[in-house]
């Protein structure tokens, strides 16, 4: 960038010039050292220890997708805070659930709202749901030296195709590989449990309603096998981020919302410890 644009109130040559319509392809061009892919970490000796956020889930229903996430971050063998916010929307009709070392992945969202939201204002047009999903997959692979030192981001994405009008979910491994998962889906530490629940409790004919209680089931079964996954904290009134995604775009759900949802579950709980059973036949 050329040092003498303030004095001038002139914009830079760079941001005058045509080129790719990819903020990140601007940034590696002109400014390289501010992607977080880029960055060189010294040496270090033993294990870097950082927050890190653990369980994120979703599930397609007719109508669209829902991405929920649990509200613990862990530090080692250490609760690094209780209401650390996991899920956030990408744009009007996706959303990014983040697992792997909070402070990347939290950086890595923001590059990627910014990456869409360029992408609009130069091409006059959203990026496909499967465009989105491979920038994505960009990203995660850019952030590959980090994670072969331990900070890994492992994100999971979920939207409403409006091409397809259904909603869709993609998962994701530490060198960017992408897989859509058809009907639920799950990453972090604790996803081998909701998974599992999730496994048994799915059906491709769940209601909205029913779709935001089968996510909210599986986080509480998550922790309740894996210490690092937050279950509903009734006491201090912190319960998992539940998001919508439909034909009418993306919506969080509102404390008052996820509460009435997690208190429910915790009264029948009461009786069925184990949670809902899935029948045999």
């Amino acid at each position: 960038m050329e040092a003498n644009t303030r004095s001038t109130g002139r914009l830079p040559a760079a941001f005058l010039t045509p080129g790719s319509s990819s903020f990140m392809d601007f940034l590696s061009e002109h400014q390289p050292e501010m992607l977080p892919g880029k960055r060189q970490l010294p040496p270090v000796q033993g294990v870097i220890e950082a927050p890190h956020g653990t369980t994120i889930v979703a599930v397609t229903f007719p109508g669209g997708v829902v991405l929920a996430g649990d509200r613990r971050a862990t530090m080692g063998n250490m609760i690094a805070q209780r209401d650390i916010e996991k899920v956030f929307p990408a744009d009007e009709y996706s959303a990014v659930g983040i697992a792997g070392t909070a402070g990347l992945a939290v950086e890595m969202v923001k590059l990627f709202q910014l990456e869409l939201e360029h992408f609009e204002k130069v091409e006059g047009t959203t990026l496909s749901l499967e465009g989105k999903a491979n920038r994505l997959s960009t990203m995660i692979r850019s952030n590959l030296g980090m994670a072969m030192q331990g900070l890994a981001v492992v994100p999971l994405f979920a939207g409403f195709d409006v091409d397809r009008d259904k909603g869709r979910i993609f998962s994701y491994d530490v060198t960017g590989g992408r897989s859509e998962e058809q009907g639920y889906a799950s990453t972090g530490s604790g996803s081998i449990f909701a998974r599992g629940a999730m496994k048994k409790l799915y059906r491709e004919d769940l209601t909205e309603e029913q779709a935001t209680t089968l996510v909210i089931q599986a986080l509480y079964d998550a922790a309740d096998d894996d210490s690092a996954t937050g279950g509903p904290d009734v006491a201090r009134r912190i319960y998992p981020i539940v998001t919508v995604i439909t034909e009418d775009g993306f919506r969080r759900l509102t404390d008052d919302e996820s509460s009435d949802i997690a208190r429910a579950i915790l009264e029948r709980r009461l009786e069925q410890p184990d949670g809902p059973r899935a029948a045999l036949l």
